[in-house]
């Protein structure tokens, strides 16, 4: 097991109603250490395991963050991300590609695709919960 201490920086503790991220990832292993991490934190975390599920999540009740995973079966994050600015209702939710994609120009590429970051994999698990607030602040303008 990993060992891991909440932060007390820019959380869903501070809020009335807990921020939501919808993490779309296909492997169980994976969503399970984010959504441990991030309900630490006060998240509300809504899981995906594909392109089509994760539309259905987000039109359904759109989250305040979104984590994309761009290897994903079926379609990728980069088309998904692609349909997710397209789409009225979701264009304004922050996209942040988490992905194992590390050679040289694949954060451009996340970017070119309409993600608003981008965290490496294999995840740091301390300073998740940090870049994760840093997106947030940054789209509710703090």
């Amino acid at each position: 097991m990993y060992n891991y201490t909440p932060i007390n920086d820019f959380t869903a503790q501070s809020e009335e109603k807990p921020l939501r991220i919808l993490y779309i990832e296909d492997y169980p292993d994976n969503r399970l250490l984010i959504r441990r991490v991030l309900m630490a934190e006060g998240y509300d975390v809504l899981e995906a395991g594909d392109a089509q599920q994760a539309l259905k999540l987000a039109l359904s009740d759109p989250p305040d963050l979104i984590l994309m995973d761009i290897n994903l079966p079926e379609v990728d994050g980069y088309t998904l991300t692609a349909r997710i600015r397209a789409t009225p209702r979701l264009a304004h939710i922050p996209v942040v590609a988490l992905t194992a994609n590390v050679m040289k120009g694949d954060r451009e590429r996340v970017l070119e695709a309409g993600c608003d970051g981008y965290i490496q994999k294999p995840v740091d698990i301390d300073q998740l919960p940090w870049q994760i607030s840093k997106y947030l602040r940054k789209s509710r303008g703090t």
